[in-house]
């Protein structure tokens, strides 16, 4: 049986030249902070990171405590391709989200322990998607702080059942020495490293960057 393809998400870009390195290494998915932190972007910037849209690439912006007007209206700015939302957010927002820029939705549950949050499942139902990353008190994301894969697997796997066709979108402390083991062991949709590939928050190690994306391609390569 052929392995399922995984996409690299390199996300918290803060500069044209590392979108453009990240793009040539073959990551698949671009992504680009408007919801706080050290890679806070203004949207101008935001778009001068990612670039236009084009074939082959998707480009992601994060949203946070922004009002659902807003995020609406920053995403058709910035013609993103998807929209993630941090944050607290519920089925009315995705799904408003949804008809009001025609774009992919990516909501976020963030994980301690070994069980999801009771509002993955309706959350994962309206969008299709889900992103799981590590709950930091006082942070929505780019942490490196790592989920338990292994803990997190018969749970998924129960997820999934109830969730059929999900895309399941995995963050939390990925690094290139161990995203191949949680592809592994949680077969994600899409893996996705922000603080895992940088020299310093924001700017990412173009070797880092490399690594990850050849590590997550000879995870697939070496699924049966």
């Amino acid at each position: 049986m052929s392995p399922t393809p995984v996409a690299v998400k390199i996300c918290g870009l803060t500069r044209p030249e590392d979108a453009a390195h990240a793009e040539a290494c073959g990551a698949a998915l671009l992504g680009v902070i408007l919801a706080g932190g050290p890679r806070l972007l203004a949207p101008e910037r935001a778009r001068r990171v990612i670039g236009p849209r084009r074939r082959g690439l998707r480009r992601v912006a994060v949203f946070g405590a922004q009002t659902t007007a807003e995020i609406v209206r920053v995403a058709n700015h910035l013609e993103v391709d998807v929209v993630q939302l941090h944050g607290v957010h519920d089925v009315d927002t995705v799904q408003q989200v949804q008809r009001e820029t025609g774009r992919t939705v990516w909501p976020v549950v963030r994980v301690a322990g070994t069980q999801l949050p009771e509002e993955a499942v309706d959350l994962a139902g309206a969008a299709g998607a889900l992103v799981l990353d590590a709950l930091v008190a006082g942070q929505l994301g780019g942490t490196g702080v790592t989920l338990d894969w292994a803990g997190l697997a018969d749970a998924l796997s129960r997820f999934r059942a109830e969730v059929p066709g999900l895309q399941l979108v995995l963050a939390g402390g990925l690094r290139p020495s161990s995203v191949g083991e949680a592809i592994r062991l949680l077969s994600p949709s899409v893996v996705d490293v922000s603080s895992g590939v940088e020299s310093a928050p924001g700017v990412k190690d173009p070797v880092l960057v490399q690594q990850f994306v050849q590590a997550a391609q000879s995870a697939m390569e070496t699924q049966v």
